[in-house]
């Protein structure tokens, strides 16, 4: 199967995707994946995101019984603009700068599906871009693109952590890729540079103090005080613990994808206009967005938070 193996992974390069591996689903890992995410789940580190209590997460079967292959892959997004220091204009991560990544990645997953196939009657695919109830990190990790780092992103050697994730799973016996070993070594920039202490100990992070998650997923009619004082002009997101990542300063490479290029105006947000917009110029704003899942309330929100600083 090795010679389908190194196939996989050149078509996989010839659509676009930056990086590919594979893992295998029937082997006894040492990673204690479930456990730590088992462990997560029992201390309320999820906030409300009850997605993330799918009990399919714990076991990728329940996803695809006859899965015996996962073969993950990452697109970088990375593009050089720089977020404005200007405390009138709202910043948004960088994932959300361009067109939405889950139709881009899709379309690129849904290619190499269709190639594999193609391949055989027999062979029988299933993929997910952000979308099913899989540990996209983990398998990332087992698959060698990358290692999950003290901020909990993915890290790969020659990006950063500036790419999306992305798996097909498979009823094929591929060769596996050797699973990546960590490289944050003593650095303790990320935790030291989060302005909430979202992350409570290196590899954990809480979501109950996570910026990024207040200003996306949190649909409450008002932010906490302590998420209020440290937004520091974030609407859509947080970069910080990434910028602030040695990786990224040495390795960040800016991307071949046009459509991750930023939307006008996505990297200078004027917050009074935010704070008033309109059902109707959200809709002109944020077309093909990732971020049409922040609705116009929530962005006046996120604003009003802001400027009340």
């Amino acid at each position: 199967m090795e010679d389908l193996t190194t196939k996989i992974k050149d078509k996989a390069l010839e659509i676009g995707f930056h990086k590919v591996g594979i893992a295998k689903v029937d082997t006894d890992y040492e990673d204690n994946a479930v456990e730590h995410l088992q462990a997560w789940l029992e201390l309320g580190y999820q906030a409300d995101m009850a997605w993330m209590n799918n009990p399919k997460k714990l076991d990728i079967r329940q996803c695809m019984p006859e899965v015996k292959s996962v073969i993950s892959v990452a697109l970088n997004y990375y593009t050089p603009h720089q977020h404005s220091q200007d405390k009138q204009q709202g910043k948004i991560s960088r994932y959300g700068w361009g067109r939405d990544y889950h139709r881009v990645m899709a379309k690129k997953l849904k290619a190499l599906s269709q190639w594999l196939n193609n391949q055989d009657n027999s062979i029988k695919t299933h993929y997910y871009v952000d979308t099913g109830p899989i540990q996209d990190k983990v398998w990332a990790m087992r698959s060698g693109i990358g290692w999950i780092a003290k901020n909990s992103n993915v890290i790969t050697r020659e990006y950063g952590s500036w790419v999306f994730l992305g798996e097909i799973l498979t009823n094929l016996h591929l060769t596996p890729d050797t699973p990546h070993t960590e490289h944050c070594g003593t650095c303790t920039r990320c935790l030291e540079a989060c302005p909430t202490n979202a992350i409570a100990r290196p590899f954990v992070v809480d979501a109950n103090l996570c910026i990024a998650y207040h200003t996306i997923e949190n649909r409450a009619e008002s932010l906490p005080k302590n998420i209020v004082k440290n937004l520091q002009g974030w609407v859509a997101g947080c970069d910080i613990c990434q910028e602030v990542c040695p990786w990224n300063q040495r390795f960040a490479q800016v991307t071949d994808v046009s459509d991750f290029q930023p939307y006008s105006g996505n990297i200078d947000l004027n917050l009074e206009e935010l704070m008033n917009i309109t059902e109707e110029k959200w809709q002109k704003k944020f077309p093909a967005s990732a971020l049409r899942r922040i609705k116009p309330r929530v962005w006046r929100r996120n604003a009003h938070a802001n400027l009340e600083r």
